[in-house]
């Protein structure tokens, strides 16, 4: 705007923003005007009357040449001038002259308005035409009873013809006339919040289905905001919208595609990958969805052609109302495809029943095609073959319910998409499964599994044979888990070589995790170990081959580690010390002294304890890792292993990875005898997966340990197990009480299961009975052992622990014979 005219606000509700209008004689004089004139001129309406129309304009007008008795015409002229302002700046108006009879006084009549609020209006007339004459966009305009006054798009967008659009109310349509109802719901419940709050309502995206068209999905993005009179009053919500209906039906294919990607195919375990697939597709494009193999695919076999009658196992299922429909095949059940069905799996293709209910009456099914197709509350269906390398390897069967929208062509490359990343996957585990049952034939009487991912380690087991047969001997390993996420790594080493070292080995092995199952401290296990050792080499003769010297003489190191404290404690029985390298990368080996070798008796084995950081790499070998050493060369080989470890623990590599490198550097040549190394890297439990508290032997601390329990299963979202671990905690805090006295401590552990723990002073251990019908108490324990998924106790320095593990999720049913 020109610095030199007044300023005007093109606000409609400023005070210089409105009309005025002036009646002025054929001589230009001022006989009226209105009272905003004041607001244009800076003069009042009485100082006005009987100026000429030329002393308050600048420049000429229509109104200097007015007194000739022709010059009146029936068409206004518009004019733009500045107005002459009180305070002597001008003002820029947009005027209308509308010549008015020569039989009168009053000869022009002159309506002017500020040009900026001239331009806004014209600007907010063309923007209200637009709206409401463009199809692109959808303008929805409804009254404060929420009834549908104006809309731009045609009513055919509405399902709807414009007489019965017209038809439905003097004032309007409601919206459960237009969309189906928990459609027109939600949007009423939006719509009248904007009305009642005035908070505008931005890009929501919701659905649209039609009362018309029910079956079809419809989604919208839309805004609105509320619409008030110039006194304020609510009249209304005016709603801008958009179809985005095929972007939404994108993205969320995309989306899915995304995650079949991610969670498909990371497994070599066929159930795992059909698991996944089900949980990939339901509730995103399914409410049922299960995998049926062939049942040679899941014994890693080659499967058939795919034929009528085909044999599957139903491996995997998932409903998004949580339980699978009881009137259909059951996972583990065994099912056989019909003819229609087998004949367009083989081929490849998927079938397609959008209308289940039209099915039924055209097939007029069997109680077995009932049990395949038909769940009781199923609306349509979808079954897409899980076809690989030109083999049908079973079915992936897709079910929606209710009022959701049937499945339609459109989903079906989809499901197809997806069904070929599945059958990839569950062919790659077939293949994987058919190699790994070779090599588990070999070796799995031997050594356990080379590695392990637990929450307290990852964990990788090395094995190198010997270079002859006659090498073989009795070189092992073992992790084992324990309570409260504690985990057992263990390696020995029998003498001898042959058949019977590898059996010596296996009934070691065997008693080591019987004796890890009673939680005892490493210096006691091993004790117990040496017992049984010397018994076997009183009991058995030598003659068999195993013998007292393949017994006697063996080596044991037993190491216990915590994640929850990082406590790590470890003895030997004439076992080599481990290697540890910590977090920040120094590597040592542990500050041991190994006791006596199993059989020899008469001296103590003495722990030690340490605290491990997360990170940490314990690196565990036998004797024969460095036995190939020259004469006096073993210390340098030692050296030497301590160098490789710590070189591959600096590059990252996983426990594997490490112990590969490790033997590789050490090992130059294949050994003489059979080697084995255990790497575990320990971990520590995320933080806050721990709490624990103290309480007296006062009964009131029952309730107290409940509301505790309650609070904290709440915060890691785990509600639904509240009840089944308030009945542990309290039967087991209970027996604190009542038996041990204090100091009552009660622990909580979330990891893959809920962990629960109460430990007192007294050295007693529970045993579980059954209680008969006139005993008033004993069922504590029974109770206890049917709600937890393990249950067990052990010993500590200060008295005993109870505890507990419950598998996470929904909890499990309660017998009723328990009561």
């Amino acid at each position: 705007m020109n610095p030199t005219t007044h300023h005007y606000d093109a606000d409609p509700g400023s005070p210089r923003s409105g009309a005025a209008a002036f009646v002025l004689d054929g001589h230009g004089v001022v006989l009226q005007c209105t009272a905003s004139a004041l607001n244009l001129t800076g003069h009042p309406v009485h100082e006005l009357h009987g100026r000429r129309m030329a002393e308050l304009v600048i420049g000429p007008g229509p109104w200097d040449r007015i007194d000739e008795e022709d010059s009146w015409r029936p068409d206004p002229v518009e004019v733009r001038t500045f107005v002459r302002h009180r305070d002597g700046l001008p003002v820029e108006v947009d005027a209308e002259v509308m010549f008015l009879p020569p039989d009168g006084r009053a000869r022009l009549l002159v309506c002017a308005v500020p040009s900026a609020a001239g331009r806004r209006w014209s600007e907010d007339q063309a923007l209200i035409r637009a709206l409401f004459t463009q199809t692109r966009i959808g303008l929805l305009v409804v009254d404060a009873d929420l009834l549908v006054t104006r809309a731009n798009l045609n009513p055919g967008f509405f399902g709807l013809s414009a007489e019965e659009l017209a038809s439905r109310s003097p004032r309007g349509a409601r919206f459960e006339e237009i969309l189906v109802p928990e459609d027109a719901a939600a949007v009423n419940e939006r719509l009248k919040r904007v009305l009642e709050t005035g908070e505008p309502l931005i890009d929501w995206e919701h659905s649209a289905r039609r009362l018309s068209a029910p079956e079809l999905e419809r989604v919208l993005s839309s805004s609105g905001f509320r619409l008030e009179d110039p006194q304020g009053r609510v009249i209304g919500v005016a709603t801008v919208f958009t179809d985005i209906t095929e972007q939404h039906i994108a993205r969320r294919r995309l989306a899915l595609l995304h995650t079949a990607a991610g969670r498909l195919g990371q497994t070599l375990d066929v159930t795992d990958n059909a698991e996944e697939l089900t949980g990939t597709l339901v509730p995103d494009l399914a409410d049922l969805a299960c995998v049926d193999l062939v049942e040679a695919v899941l014994q890693g076999q080659e499967p058939g052609p795919f034929s009528s009658g085909t044999p599957l196992r139903r491996i995997a299922t998932a409903s998004a109302g949580g339980a699978w429909p009881a009137g259909v095949y059951q996972r583990g059940e065994v099912l056989r495809a019909r003819d229609m069905e087998s004949e367009a799996l083989r081929d490849g293709q998927a079938v397609l029943a959008p209308d289940l209910e039209s099915l039924r009456e055209q097939l007029d099914p069997d109680p077995e095609r009932q049990r395949l197709m038909f769940p009781r509350s199923a609306t349509s269906a979808l079954i897409v073959p899980l076809h690989a390398r030109g083999r049908v390897l079973g079915v992936l069967g897709m079910w929606r319910e209710g009022d959701r929208v049937p499945f339609s062509p459109n989903d079906v490359p989809l499901a197809e998409e997806i069904a070929s990343r599945a059958a990839l996957s569950v062919e790659n585990a077939r293949r994987y499964t058919s190699e790994l049952r070779t090599v588990e034939t070999l070796q799995r009487s031997l050594l356990p599994p080379a590695g392990m991912e637990i929450s307290a380690a990852e964990t990788a087991g090395t094995y190198v044979p010997a270079g002859t047969a006659a090498g073989v001997g009795g070189s092992w390993y073992d992790v084992i888990q324990l309570s409260s996420t504690r985990v057992a790594f263990v390696v020995g080493d029998v003498a001898g070589h042959g058949l019977g070292a590898t059996a010596t080995m296996g009934r070691l092995r065997t008693a080591v995790q019987t004796l890890a199952d009673l939680d005892l401290p490493p210096e006691e296990l091993l004790t117990h170990l040496d017992d049984l050792v010397i018994r076997l080499a009183y009991t058995e003769p030598a003659s068999t081959g195993s013998g007292g010297s393949g017994v006697v003489g063996a080596t044991c190191l037993y190491c216990v580690y915590d994640p929850v404290t990082g406590r790590c404690v470890m003895a030997s029985a004439g076992h080599p010390t481990p290697v540890l390298t910590s977090p920040e990368g120094h590597t040592r080996s542990v500050d041991l002294k190994p006791g006596p070798a199993l059989g020899v008796g008469g001296m103590p084995f003495e722990p030690v304890e340490l605290h491990l950081g997360p990170g940490s790499v314990l690196a565990f070998y036998t004797n024969e890792l460095l036995a190939h050493a020259e004469d006096g060369a073993e210390d340098g080989q030692l050296r030497l292993l301590r160098d490789g470890l710590d070189a591959a623990v600096a590059a990252g590599g996983s426990p594997a990875d490490i112990g590969r490198a490790a033997v590789d550097h050490v090992l130059s040549e294949a050994p003489a005898d059979d080697v084995a190394l255990l790497v575990a890297r320990v971990k520590a439990l995320p933080e806050g997966a721990t709490v624990a508290w103290r309480f007296t032997a006062d009964p009131s601390v029952v309730r107290q340990a409940r509301e505790l329990v309650t609070a904290q299963l709440a915060e890691w979202g785990l509600e639904e197990m509240a009840f089944t671990t308030e009945l542990i905690v309290s039967e087991l805090v209970t027996n604190a009480i009542r038996y041990a006295g204090p100091p009552i401590g009660l622990r909580l552990i979330k990891d893959k299961t809920l962990i629960c723990e109460v430990s007192d002073p007294s050295q007693t251990q529970p045993h579980l009975r059954r209680a008969r019908l006139t005993d008033e108490g004993g069922r504590g324990l029974f109770l206890i052992a049917q709600l937890a998924r393990r249950w067990g106790s052990r010993y500590t320095p200060s008295g005993k622990t109870i505890w507990t593990e419950q598998a996470l999720g929904a909890p499990p049913e309660i017998p009723l014979g328990v009561f």
